[in-house]
C-alpha cells in the first residue's frame, strides 16, 4: 500500500527526525542547520524556514491528529516570528541571530508568505484572533509589495523589467492556505487571478512555464528569459489541480496535468536520470552553475504531482512517471540510515551534500510532500 508507506515515512521517520533535532528550547523557534545525524552546525534562523516549520506543524494538527506536542512546537516558532521576525513596518527579515537579532534585512516577500502560512494555520489551531489578524495584516501587506517585491533592495537598473513566476505561484498556494481568515470574494479574486497568470502568462506555447517573462508576457532571450525551472512548474501545476479539482473544472485539471508531463520530458536526466535544476530553454549553458544537481524538492513535488494527477485522472503516462520518479527519489534521497531525506545530490545521482537542513532545506517540503502524496493515494486505494 503506497498510502501507508508515505503515512509511515511522515509520522514514524520525519516528524520525529525535526522534533527530536530542531527545537530551539532556550530561544524559541528552530534550528534549520542539521548534520546527516540531526546535529546542529550552524545557529541562524533563516524566517521563511521558521514559517514553514510552525507551518508544517499547525497544519499536521489541523490535519492529522489533534497532538498536543505539534501544537507546542507550531507555537515556539510562531512566537518567535511575532517577537522578532518583522521590522517596523511589518516586513519580515531573511535571517536572524540563534536570539533573534537581525543579520538580513527584509529584502524580498517569500519570508512574508511563509510567516502568513504559518499564522494563518495556527489561528485556525487555536482560535487565537491576534495571529488571525496578523495572518490578514501580512498577507495585505505582500500584495502591497508585489508589483515591486524587493523595493529598496532592488539591484537591477530598471533597463530589462521581467515578471517573474515565483509570487504568482506562491500566491496561488497561499490564498487557499488562508481561506479560513480572508474574506470569500478576495479567496475567489485572487484564486482567479493566479489562474489567469500562470496558465495564461507563464504557460507558454511550447507547453512549459517559463520563470521569467517581459512585462508584456513575451519571450525575453537572455539568461533569466530562457530559464526553465522544472521543480517550479511541477509544483504550479499541483496547486492548479488543487484549484481544478475545488472548481470542477476539468480543462484547467487536464491542462495542469499536460504541463507536468511536458516538463517531465523536458527536464528529465536521459543520461543518469533524475530531474535536473535548472535548464536553457534554446539549449545553451545555464548560469547557475549547479544547473544539473538533483535537488529534494523537486523531485518531491513532482510525486505530489504525479500522485495527485494520477487519482483524478487514472492517466496511464501520468503512472509511468510516477513510478520512475518515486523510483529514482526513494532510492537515492531517502537516509536509510538516519532518516529525512538528503537535499542535494551530484548529476550521477550521489550525495552532494550531506546536510538535512541548511539555509533553503528545513522542515517542509519533505513532510508536505508525505502528507499530500499519503492523501492522494487514499483517494487511489479507495477508489479501486
Amino acid at each position: 500500500m503506497k498510502s501507508n508507506l508515505y503515512k509511515t515515512a511522515l509520522l514514524k521517520d520525519v516528524i520525529p527526525f525535526w522534533s527530536k533535532n530542531s527545537i530551539d528550547n532556550d530561544h524559541g523557534g528552530y534550528f534549520s542547520c542539521l548534520t546527516r545525524e540531526g546535529e546542529v552546525y550552524d545557529t541562524d534562523k533563516f524566517i521563511w524556514l521558521q514559517g514553514r516549520q510552525a507551518w508544517m506543524y499547525s497544519y499536521l494538527y489541523n490535519n492529522v491528529a489533534q497532538n498536543k506536542e505539534w501544537l507546542e512546537i507550531a507555537k515556539n516558532g510562531i512566537d518567535f516570528l511575532r517577537k522578532y521576525g518583522m521590522d517596523k513596518n511589518g516586513n519580515f527579515y531573511f535571517s536572524l541571530t540563534r536570539e533573534g537579532k537581525p543579520l538580513i534585512s527584509p529584502y524580498n516577500i517569500f519570508s512574508d508568505c511563509f510567516a502568513t502560512m504559518a499564522f494563518g494555520q495556527y489561528a485556525k489551531a487555536t482560535g487565537d484572533k491576534e495571529i488571525e489578524e496578523l495572518a490578514r495584516k501580512t498577507y495585505y501587506n505582500i500584495l502591497e509589495r508585489r508589483d515591486n517585491p524587493k523595493g529598496k533592495y532592488e539591484k537591477s537598473t530598471g533597463n530589462r523589467p521581467l515578471r517573474n513566476f515565483s509570487l504568482p505561484m506562491i500566491l496561488s498556494n497561499l490564498v487557499l492556505e488562508l481561506e479560513s481568515v480572508l474574506p470569500e470574494e478576495e479567496v475567489a479574486l485572487r484564486i482567479d487571478d493566479s489562474v489567469k497568470e500562470v496558465m495564461d502568462v507563464f504557460l507558454q506555447k511550447d507547453g512549459l512555464i517559463y520563470e521569467n517573462l517581459n512585462p508584456d508576457g513575451s519571450f525575453s532571450d537572455s539568461f533569466e528569459g530562457r530559464l526553465i525551472n522544472p521543480g517550479h512548474g511541477i509544483e504550479a501545476m499541483w496547486f492548479m489541480m488543487d484549484i481544478a479539482e475545488r472548481k470542477n473544472d476539468k480543462k484547467l485539471l487536464d491542462e495542469a496535468v499536460q504541463v507536468v508531463l511536458n516538463t517531465l520530458e523536458f527536464g528529465w536526466d536521459k543520461q543518469y536520470g533524475g530531474i535536473f535544476y535548472f535548464l536553457d530553454i534554446k539549449g545553451y549553458p545555464p548560469q547557475q552553475l549547479e544547473w544539473d544537481q538533483k535537488l529534494w524538492w523537486v523531485h518531491l513535488e513532482a510525486l505530489v504531482a504525479l500522485s495527485k494527477a494520477y487519482s483524478l485522472t487514472k492517466n496511464q503516462k501520468v503512472w509511468d512517471w510516477y513510478e520512475k520518479v518515486h523510483e529514482y527519489s526513494w532510492n537515492r534521497f531517502a537516509d536509510k540510515k538516519n532518516g529525512e531525506w538528503f537535499g542535494y545530490l551530484n548529476r550521477q545521482g550521489e550525495p552532494h551534500l550531506s546536510l538535512k537542513g541548511g539555509k533553503w532545506k528545513g522542515c517542509f517540503h519533505v513532510p508536505r510532500a508525505m502528507y499530500q502524496c499519503w492523501q492522494a493515494f487514499e483517494k487511489i486505494e479507495n477508489t479501486k
